[in-house]
C-alpha cells in the first residue's frame, strides 16, 4: 500500500510538472510570436523577449544619471520593448512587462527627478505580484533636464504624454497578448512619479480605479525654484551665511530637544512636524552658547529662513518651508551645501531658458516668471478632483515626514486644497481619498522611522503579509472595499531589511495625527493612536491658529493652507 500511495504521489509529481512544462512553452511561444504579429501605432522599433524567473537582466546602453545597470527578475515574463513617436521632435522608449502569473490586473510605473529613467526595479516589484506592468522613460534619457531647452514637445512628454501614452499603450498591448480584458488598473509612482499619478486623477480620471501617489512633486514650478532658492540663502561654502553639516547636526538636535516629545515619547522622530514652529535663535553664540555648538547671527538668520514659508511679496505662500527633521536624511548634501542642485535644471532650461543662467542670481520674481509659463499645466494642483471620485477611483497619497527634497508640508497642503475646493470634509473624502504622514521617512524610503511599508519591493518588510504592503492595501480597497484606516511601518535595526525589528508604527491618515498612548511599549504600533488636532486643548506652543465658530462655511487660511470651516477647532 505504501508503495503504491508514493508510486500515486510520484505520477501526481509528473502530470504537474508537465502541465506546468506546457503552460510555460505555451506562453514562450506567444512572446516569441507577439513582436511580429503586433503592431504599436508610432512605433520604429519592437521586440518581444521571454525572461525566466531568476534572470538578471543588464542595460548596457543606459544613461549612467539612471544609475540602474542591471536588474534581477523574480517572475518570468515576457519583456516588450519599443520606441513610440510622439512629434516629429519627440519619442519615448516604452517596456511592458507581462507575467506569466497575470491576475487580469493592470499597473503603470512613474518616473524620478527630471525623468529620463525607466525604473526597472518598480516594473520587477509590482510584476512579481501579478501585474502587468508598463514603464516609459518620459520622453529622454537621463535625469538632466538639457532635453528640455527649446523643445517643447519633450517638455509636454515630461509633463504628461510620455505616461499618458505608456498608459493607453500598455493597456493595448496587455489585452492583445494576454486575449482578455484588464479587470483593474493601478498606478503606483512617488516623486516625479507621484505628480504623474496625481496628474492622471486630476486631468485623466479614467485612467485607474487606484493610484498611489508618494511624495508628489505638485506645486512643480514652485517647487524647482523653491529648490533653487537655497543656493542665495545659503551662499556658497566660503560664505558667512553659509551652515556645515556639522552645525546642522547641532541645527537637529536643537529640534529634537524642542520637538520630539510633542507626540508623548522622546524617540528621534517627530510624528507631527507642523507642530514644531522651529526658528534657531537660541543657537546664537553668546557667554552660555559656544563654539562648536552655536550659530553667528547670520548663520541663525540662514536656518530660519530655510524653516520658514517662502512667500510672495503680498504675502502668498508660494511654497511651504522645509520641515524640521530632513535635515537628518539629506537636505545638506541636496540644497545645504554651498552648490547649486541638480533640481535646478528646470530652471534654466525652461524656465530661463539660458543653459548658462547663474542660479546665485536667483530672485524672487522668478516665482511670477515660473508660475505664468506654467507649460503643459505642469503645477499639477488642481483642487477639483471630482470628476475621479465619481469614476470610482481610489487615490492613496503618502509622504514622509523627513523628506529632503520635496517638503512633506506640500502634501497637506494639497489636501486642503482638495477638501477647500470640493467642500467636503475628511469623513466624505475617506470614501475616496486617503492621505497618510509617514513619519521618519526620507523621499519615498529610508529615513530612522518605521519607513518600510511596501511602496516598493526594498521597502517591503515582509513579503507575505499583505498588511505592509501598500500596494496590496491599494488592491483590497479598490477590489474589496477595505479602505486603509492606517498604513502599517516596520524599522529595522541597522536599516537591515528583515532584520531584526526596532519598532512598528501604524501611520495616521490627515488631518489626524500620531500620539502615544501613555502606557504600553512605545516601539510597539499598539501602543500609539491616532487622534485629531483638536481631541484635547494643545499646549500654548503648538497652536498655530484658532478658528471661531463664526467662521463656519468659510474658507480661511492658516499658514498658507486653506481650510474650509466647520466649526471651532484648534489648528
Amino acid at each position: 500500500m505504501k508503495h503504491s500511495i508514493l508510486g500515486a504521489l510520484a505520477v501526481g509529481a509528473s502530470i504537474a510538472a508537465a502541465q506546468s512544462n506546457s503552460t510555460t512553452n505555451a506562453f514562450m511561444q506567444s512572446c516569441a510570436a507577439f513582436a511580429n504579429s503586433t503592431q504599436i501605432p508610432n512605433s520604429t522599433f519592437i521586440t518581444a523577449t521571454y525572461v525566466p524567473a531568476g534572470t538578471n537582466l543588464t542595460f548596457p546602453n543606459a544613461d549612467p544619471s539612471c544609475t540602474r545597470t542591471s536588474q534581477l527578475v523574480n517572475t518570468a515574463m515576457c519583456r516588450i520593448q519599443a520606441n513610440i513617436t510622439t512629434s516629429s521632435t519627440s519619442g519615448l522608449s516604452f517596456e511592458a512587462w507581462l507575467p506569466q502569473n497575470w491576475t487580469g490586473r493592470f499597473l503603470s510605473t512613474g518616473n524620478g527627478g527630471l525623468g529620463g529613467c525607466i525604473q526597472y526595479e518598480d516594473l520587477d516589484f509590482t510584476t512579481s505580484l501579478g501585474f502587468a506592468s508598463v514603464a516609459t522613460n518620459n520622453g529622454h534619457d537621463g535625469m538632466s533636464g538639457r532635453f528640455f531647452f527649446q523643445n517643447p514637445e519633450v517638455v509636454e512628454d515630461f509633463v504628461y504624454r510620455a505616461v499618458f501614452t505608456g498608459i493607453t499603450v500598455g493597456k493595448n498591448v496587455t489585452q492583445t497578448f494576454y486575449k482578455k480584458s484588464l479587470t483593474k488598473s493601478y498606478y503606483l509612482g512617488c516623486s516625479t512619479g507621484g505628480r504623474q499619478g496625481m496628474k492622471m486623477v486630476q486631468d485623466f480620471p479614467d485612467l485607474f480605479d487606484g493610484v498611489v501617489a508618494g511624495a508628489p512633486a505638485m506645486n512643480f514650478n514652485n517647487l524647482n525654484t523653491w529648490s533653487a532658492h537655497f543656493l542665495p540663502v545659503t551662499g556658497s561654502n566660503t560664505s558667512d551665511t553659509f551652515v556645515p553639516q556639522s552645525l546642522w547636526n547641532v541645527v537637529h538636535d536643537d529640534i529634537v530637544a524642542q520637538c520630539d516629545d510633542r507626540d508623548g515619547v522622546k524617540d528621534g522622530i517627530i510624528e507631527a512636524p507642523d507642530l514644531c514652529p522651529y526658528q534657531a535663535n537660541a543657537l546664537l553664540c553668546s557667554d552660555t552658547v559656544v563654539a562648536p555648538n552655536c550659530l553667528t547671527q547670520k548663520q541663525v538668520a540662514t536656518v530660519n529662513t530655510i524653516f520658514s514659508d517662502l512667500k510672495a511679496p503680498n504675502g502668498t505662500v508660494l511654497y511651504p518651508r522645509m520641515q524640521p527633521g530632513s535635515e537628518k536624511t539629506g537636505a545638506f548634501n541636496a540644497y545645504y551645501n554651498g552648490q547649486a542642485s541638480d533640481k535646478s535644471d528646470w530652471i534654466k532650461f525652461v524656465v530661463m531658458a539660458d543653459p548658462n543662467f547663474d542660479l546665485t542670481k536667483f530672485t524672487p520674481d522668478l516665482w511670477a516668471k515660473a508660475d505664468t509659463l506654467d507649460p503643459f499645466n505642469v503645477a499639477t494642483f488642481k483642487g477639483d478632483i471630482s470628476a475621479f471620485q465619481k469614476r470610482g477611483g481610489k487615490l492613496l497619497h503618502y509622504h514622509g515626514t523627513m523628506d529632503p527634497i520635496i517638503s512633506s508640508e506640500n502634501s497637506p497642503r494639497y489636501y486642503e486644497l482638495v477638501r477647500s475646493t470640493m467642500k467636503q470634509e475628511p469623513a466624505q473624502l475617506d470614501d475616496f481619498y486617503r492621505f497618510f504622514r509617514i513619519s521618519g521617512m526620507g523621499h519615498c524610503s529610508g529615513g530612522p522611522g518605521a519607513h518600510y511599508i511596501g511602496n516598493q519591493r526594498k521597502q517591503l518588510a515582509d513579503p507575505n503579509e499583505p498588511e505592509n504592503n501598500l500596494l496590496m492595501n491599494m488592491v483590497r480597497w479598490v477590489e474589496e472595499g477595505q479602505a486603509p484606516d492606517v498604513v502599517a511601518g516596520v524599522a529595522f535595526m541597522n536599516d537591515t531589511q528583515g532584520g531584526q525589528v526596532s519598532f512598528t508604527r501604524n501611520h495616521c491618515r490627515w488631518p489626524l495625527k500620531n500620539k502615544f498612548s501613555g502606557s504600553g511599549d512605545p516601539n510597539d504600533a499598539a501602543s500609539w493612536k491616532c487622534v485629531s488636532y483638536n481631541n484635547t486643548t494643545p499646549q500654548s506652543s503648538e497652536i498655530v491658529n484658532y478658528v471661531p465658530s463664526s467662521s463656519q462655511g468659510t474658507q480661511v487660511f492658516i499658514s498658507g493652507y486653506p481650510y474650509f470651516c466647520s466649526g471651532s477647532r484648534y489648528e
